[in-house]
């Protein structure tokens, strides 16, 4: 599984790293729902949250599943402006302006998000402003996500001007309550690597730029394509316009992917912070979780984890024979959840705990990403 960008005709001129305060307040408003989410940042949400005025607190909660269940691409209003070449502003001011460009379509396209995602990547023939079927299906997924998504979808299809209008006061109104001290302090730092980013990619090439953004985004330069290790399926090409690299300060472990049919292609990646391991692919998740589901190999591990153990100890130890104990261990090898060595002419096998230790969290990062 995996999302891909086909590059084919992008020049380096047509790749911009550029912070995102819109995009930023998205990543703030998110990890103030999930702090589950983003273990690092639960003392900022906690005291953002206490001194929330009540009523902007209820107000955000009419519209949390914009950014709680998903990262709606209202967020990132310049992906939408036709041409597909305009970039991120450089005040939350500038991108609400750009987001007011967009038109009620996009608008309402980005915000059905949460019920109305299929179809993203693909140009779609139903308009749920004007189309009686596509609206009532909107109206019928919102009703599974509760009544107030229901009174929001509502309102949104029979007046989108009136939501655009409410939703940038929100934004307005988040950024004088919590935001702008946030941005103040993060976006120094997000200006210094998208500077490094910037200079690694006009010195090194995007390869080696992607690399930095993340283990995750890999680039196949003979077939103009890059592909991002996601637990989703989806493809989008730059076509004619650019392709916009977004750094987050708050958005670790998300690894966001715009590809939305006619939008210009973004990835928004999270600054590295120290102490962070390389993230697992996708692939080497799944072969590590489906590794351990077999019970002789949990059976196995145990005796692993407490030492080294040969083939024939482990076939004796288990009552099997020793070619069976074999395609086990080749399993978990395969995995990396052991290690082998040798000693003068016996092989050893031992349980890898550093990496066992890892999976929750790697689980999580992976489900998350």
């Amino acid at each position: 599984m995996s999302v891909s960008i086909d590059i084919t005709g992008l020049t380096p001129e047509r790749v911009h790293v550029v912070p995102s305060p819109l995009a930023e307040l998205g990543m703030a408003l998110h990890a103030l729902s999930e702090p589950g989410h983003h273990p690092g940042l639960q003392g900022w949400a906690t005291a953002v949250s206490t001194r929330l005025d009540p009523c902007l607190a209820d107000r955000m909660c009419e519209a949390d599943f914009l950014w709680r269940t998903t990262f709606s691409d209202v967020f990132a209003p310049f992906a939408g402006i036709p041409g597909k070449t305009t970039l991120p502003g450089a005040t939350l001011a500038e991108e609400l302006d750009l987001l007011d460009k967009l038109t009620d379509q996009q608008f309402v396209d980005a915000a059905l998000e949460f019920t109305c995602q299929l179809a993203y990547d693909t140009q779609r023939a139903t308009d749920p402003l004007n189309d009686p079927e596509t609206r009532r299906h909107a109206l019928e997924l919102a009703a599974a996500r509760g009544d107030h998504q229901v009174r929001f979808t509502q309102r949104l299809l029979d007046d989108p001007p009136a939501v655009r209008a409410w939703f940038r006061q929100l934004m307005e109104d988040c950024d004088e309550a919590f935001f702008a001290d946030t941005w103040s302090r993060v976006s120094h730092q997000l200006a210094a690597d998208a500077r490094h980013k910037t200079d690694l990619l006009r010195r090194k090439g995007l390869g080696e730029a992607l690399n930095a953004i993340s283990g995750a985004v890999t680039l196949d330069e003979a077939a103009r394509r890059i592909t991002i290790d996601k637990m989703a399926v989806g493809h989008t090409r730059t076509g004619e316009g650019g392709l916009v690299l977004v750094p987050t300060s708050l958005g670790w472990p998300h690894l966001m992917v715009l590809h939305r049919f006619g939008w210009q292609s973004s990835i928004t990646y999270p600054v590295n912070s120290p102490g962070l391991a390389a993230p697992a692919s996708v692939e080497q998740l799944t072969r590590r979780m489906a590794a351990l589901s077999h019970p002789v190999r949990m059976r196995l591990c145990r005796h692993l984890a407490r030492g080294s153990y040969t083939t024939g100890e482990l076939a004796d130890a288990h009552g099997m024979t020793a070619p069976e104990i074999s395609r086990h261990l080749s399993v978990l090898k395969k995995a990396e959840l052991i290690t082998t060595r040798r000693r003068g002419r016996y092989v050893q096998h031992q349980l890898d705990l550093g990496v066992v230790s890892r999976l929750g969290s790697e689980f999580i990062e992976g489900v998350l990403r």
